[in-house]
């Protein structure tokens, strides 16, 4: 179904009347410090704003015990005591068009060296029309755009034809248990929108890689510094199996290693070392060290394959001269993700580059992802085409991370055309 010119021309006017108060939201949620375990003021905000639409918000619990044996679950961090996801139904009239989720994660990593900011991460700061604070970008401009996309149809005297359900859920950044957990506990949709942010630009995901999440903590001899050769060094050999794994992530960077859908992307498959803990003393061998690794899963992988290639490491290393009296134990906790790619040929991804076309005037780059989002839990496990954008946002995860306000409303002007395009529009109650 198309759009009646009329009713696009007021969609379109309602998106602006609400620019400033779009940025007035996204400056509150970005007041939220809602890093993992601290997401309680972002839903709580985000329960506002489906109340404020006139919906009821529903808490819905994240139980491992329920997730445990889905192939989408991850080992989780923390307790999810506290911290449920909170969604949002709406139902219309007459139901006659296709049903859409619009979703988002509320949840932010940590924001390093506080001092190297320019301003404070947490106190949104507007600059060249840009607003800077840690998630601005990653993602709570995404959930802005959907929020006001949907009020924007409200205040041009219109809803959605069909059922729509919003959603804000936790550890998109660790796990994807929120998102797992909220998607199995509400009806399929026909459709999902995820507006996470683009590049650098404005962006549309088509393809992601997995990520699997382990910890080797590295057991040595501790001894006095002017015995040192008589210990084990735990710190040094932490060294040793960061290597190891550095030399794995060249190896599947190998083209035979890169699925068709990466091509032209360098270097897809990323090994970080993210947290590295250990010693005690100065003058003192240490004796354990802790690393966090991050390991990335290309297309034609698996999430298990790639468990079984660390253990494998680990192991080989435990056995080595190179670690002769150390000893290694490894555990997996957060992201066990397997990649996934987008069908860029849906009726919902047609639509949205339609309607970003028309709403930006240039067209919506798609790109390969080396990093991953919930959509793989629509894609790969409730058959729901899946439409993942959103606005260019720079520095995400790194300092002074910002997006671009000009685009988040371009994003909400898009979703807002989509949502009435592919639900159709009935008079609002």
């Amino acid at each position: 179904m198309t759009i009646d010119p009329g009713a696009e021309r007021a969609i379109l006017d309602a998106v602006a009347a609400l620019e400033s108060e779009a940025v007035e939201a996204l400056a509150r949620l970005v007041r939220c410090r809602s890093t993992l375990g601290e997401e309680a003021g972002a839903l709580e905000e985000m329960a506002r704003h489906f109340a404020a639409l006139g919906l009821e918000p529903r808490r819905i619990p994240t139980v491992p015990e329920a997730l445990r044996d889905h192939p989408g679950f991850s080992p989780p961090l923390i307790s999810y005591a506290g911290r449920d996801n909170v969604a949002a139904l709406f139902t219309p009239r007459e139901g006659k068009g296709r049903s859409l989720t619009l979703q988002g994660h509320v949840d932010v990593v940590p924001e390093g060296a506080a001092d190297l900011w320019t301003t404070p991460p947490f106190e949104p700061a507007l600059r060249e029309g840009r607003m800077f604070g840690r998630g601005a970008g990653d993602m709570k401009a995404g959930l802005v755009s959907y929020l006001f996309a949907f009020r924007a149809l409200r205040l041009a005297g219109l809803q959605p034809a069909a059922p729509v359900q919003l959603q804000a859920v936790i550890e998109e950044e660790c796990t994807g248990n929120g998102a797992l957990a909220t998607m199995l506990a509400l009806p399929r949709t026909d459709a999902a929108i995820i507006p996470e942010p683009g590049p650098g630009f404005a962006g549309l995901y088509s393809a992601e890689v997995g990520v699997v999440w382990a910890w080797v903590t590295v057991t040595g001899r501790p001894a006095h510094v002017r015995d040192m050769q008589s210990g084990v060094n735990a710190i040094e050999a932490a060294m040793t199996v960061a290597a190891a794994f550095k030399e794995y992530e060249a190896r599947m960077n190998r083209a035979e290693h890169v699925h068709v859908a990466f091509h032209g992307v360098n270097h897809p498959v990323n090994v970080n070392i993210g947290t590295l803990e250990g010693g005690e003393w100065n003058s003192s061998v240490p004796t354990r060290a802790r690393l966090g690794l991050r390991v990335g899963v290309m297309m034609g992988n698996t999430a298990a394959a790639v468990r079984a290639d660390i253990e494998a490491i680990v192991a080989r290393l435990a056995g080595s001269e190179a670690l002769r009296g150390a000893k290694l134990a490894l555990e997996f906790r957060g992201f066990l993700a397997d990649p996934c790619v987008f069908d860029m040929e849906s009726d919902i991804v047609r639509l949205a580059r339609h309607h970003y076309a028309a709403a930006a005037g240039t067209e919506l780059r798609q790109f390969p992802a080396t990093g991953l989002t919930d959509g793989r839990f629509f894609a790969l496990y409730a058959d729901t085409p899946v439409a993942c954008f959103g606005p260019e946002a720079q520095e995400i995860h790194g300092i002074d991370e910002s997006v671009g306000l000009d685009s988040m409303h371009s994003i909400t002007r898009t979703i807002a055309l989509t949502m009435a395009e592919w639900c159709g529009l009935e008079r609002a109650a």
